[in-house]
């Protein structure tokens, strides 16, 4: 069964300034957990995931990681039969046997991930059981760690988080001063935020995930987190339950997110107006000049977002405050505030925000809207294309290198490409 509820704000909490929070708890319309292994295998170069599921798991893995056919990925499927799930066959013995076979076949891993496809009641396997086991063997060539990826409890963004988190452990402790970026950017992106901060002064600096699993960084007292994605809360508060602390900050979407961004690291570096300026002024321009190819195209356009990723608080503000796009409402799988409380103020009162989904209702209010473009899963997308609407796959946006001043007009050219594409289809 599924119901809506309409949560008032009181005078008491910080979103007060804002209107009423619509909370969903019905169908929703997402990938799961899995799916951040498509980014994550790509980014950390020495590690190797392995989903303990069904077929339709390795189905679904195959089919949204678009692998070719030569190629080799880091991850892969150990698949369930009916006789694991009955518990007629011994599921432990076959784990490990597939993973001696995987380690000795592939002698470039020195991170295995165990991911659970769905909690432990139903697989019937204790893969943190499992990994402790597997340590005990392959240590310390090859770690083993254990995560959840399901569907069932998470949206398909918060696998990273899970994967993520299951690490925090394993940093090194450490008093030093220094600066984490948490979240998984794409290398050129890394690239790019490291030069930034090399020229201000701010350092060190280490992204988690980094391009090997096993090269981690240290969190202590004198440790930021400043986060690149705003789906690794579990990951941020474990973080700051080892004495690290929050730069509170918008995200670095657009010129104005990627400033903001980095001045929250420049004030506890102590970055002086003048070097912030000469570092970024000459970004900002490049990214402002690039931007005004898409504003013609997106000023004043009604834009609708289906929760889906997370990334849809930033994303919106990047659209209304430098695009000038209208906001109908902006929903999210889950609003944390932690992560988020930096951008809440900055979108405008007037826009509906929603928490979860109850995918008919929102259906029936994007309808009734007719908004210009609709952000949304794969699967509502043709759909809501079959009755007029212009539509853009959510999954996007997670896919694409979409942070800082250089990938400011990419991020915006995946909003005007489908708004350019229903133009052309009308003349």
């Amino acid at each position: 069964m599924s119901h809506s509820e309409t949560v008032s704000v009181s005078n008491a909490d910080p979103l007060c300034k804002f209107p009423p929070l619509i909370k969903e708890r019905g169908q929703r319309e997402v990938f799961c957990g899995l799916a951040g292994i498509v980014w994550l295998h790509r980014k950390m170069q020495d590690a190797f995931f392995l989903v303990v599921g069904s077929r339709t798991c390795a189905h679904l893995m195959q089919s949204a990681a678009g692998v070719m056919i030569f190629a080799e990925p880091r991850f892969g499927t150990a698949i369930l039969t009916d006789r694991d799930l009955a518990g007629l066959a011994d599921a432990v013995d076959e784990l490990d046997r597939i993973c001696a076979t995987l380690l000795e076949r592939r002698a470039d891993i020195r991170t295995l991930f165990l991911v659970g496809s769905c909690p432990s009641e139903i697989i019937k396997i204790d893969l943190a059981k499992a990994a402790e086991r597997l340590n005990a063997r392959f240590l310390p060539q090859v770690r083993v760690l254990s995560y959840s990826g399901s569907g069932i409890d998470m949206t398909f963004t918060q696998g990273e988080d899970q994967a993520l988190k299951s690490m925090v452990p394993l940093l090194p402790q450490t008093d030093a001063r220094q600066l984490i970026i948490l979240g998984c950017v794409a290398d050129i992106v890394e690239d790019q935020f490291r030069r930034c901060f090399d020229q201000l002064g701010i350092g060190p600096v280490s992204f988690f995930p980094g391009r090997r699993a096993t090269e981690l960084p240290a969190v202590g007292p004198n440790t930021c987190v400043l986060l690149a994605q705003p789906f690794n809360g579990d990951t941020l508060r474990a973080l700051i339950d080892r004495g690290a602390k929050h730069l509170a900050a918008p995200y670095p979407f657009g010129a104005e997110g990627t400033t903001a961004w980095l001045a929250a690291a420049a004030a506890q570096w102590n970055v002086s107006d003048a070097q912030f300026s000469a570092v970024t002024t000459p970004l900002i321009e490049r990214a402002k000049k690039a931007l005004a190819k898409y504003q013609p195209l997106l000023s004043g356009k009604r834009l609708f977002m289906l929760p889906d990723s997370q990334l849809e608080i930033p994303i919106a503000r990047f659209l209304n405050r430098e695009m000038g796009m209208q906001l109908i409402e902006v929903g999210t799988p889950y609003l944390d505030r932690d992560t988020v409380t930096a951008e809440l103020p900055l979108l405008p009162a007037e826009v509906m925000l929603s928490e979860g989904q109850d995918v008919e209702k929102q259906l029936d209010r994007v309808r009734a809207a007719r908004p210009d473009i609709t952000v949304c899963g794969l699967g509502l997308a043709n759909p809501l294309e079959a009755e007029g609407l212009t539509t853009k796959w959510s999954i996007e946006l997670v896919f694409s290198p979409i942070h800082g001043y250089d990938q400011a007009a990419d991020l915006a050219e995946i909003f005007a490409r489908p708004l350019d594409r229903r133009s052309r289809l009308k003349l």
